[in-house]
């Protein structure tokens, strides 16, 4: 299985909850697919994309899942990212936990065991 996570505030995916579907934060709807990570690229996303922000979610993803609507393309750096292409069921995470601010700014991201 091949982990991959979405960073959340919890008020757009408390919506997608009741809903029934997550089509995306609006970066993701204006760039037409839903940005992921892997698991060695999270905590930059999180220190790029959302510095100092509080009340987010961390989501986790079994990217096999997604079938072809998932690709892995050319992102920062060069790196290849998860891209899905297509909304998703929030009931498809494997688990999502707080992704609180540490003292230093930070998010403190919790253990992958957890």
């Amino acid at each position: 299985m091949t982990l991959i996570f979405k960073i959340v505030p919890k008020s757009m995916w408390q919506e997608a909850t009741d809903q029934g579907v997550f089509k995306g934060a609006p970066v993701d709807l204006q760039d037409g697919f839903i940005h992921f990570s892997a698991e060695d690229q999270v905590r930059e996303t999180a220190a790029k994309h959302f510095a100092g922000q509080q009340d987010l979610l961390l989501a986790a993803f079994d990217a096999d899942g997604f079938g072809d609507l998932l690709k892995w393309e050319t992102s920062r750096g060069g790196a290849l990212f998860p891209h899905l292409y297509g909304s998703l069921d929030p009931k498809v995470a494997l688990w999502v936990k707080e992704l609180p601010l540490s003292p230093d700014g930070s998010h403190d991201f919790p253990e992958p065991d957890q």
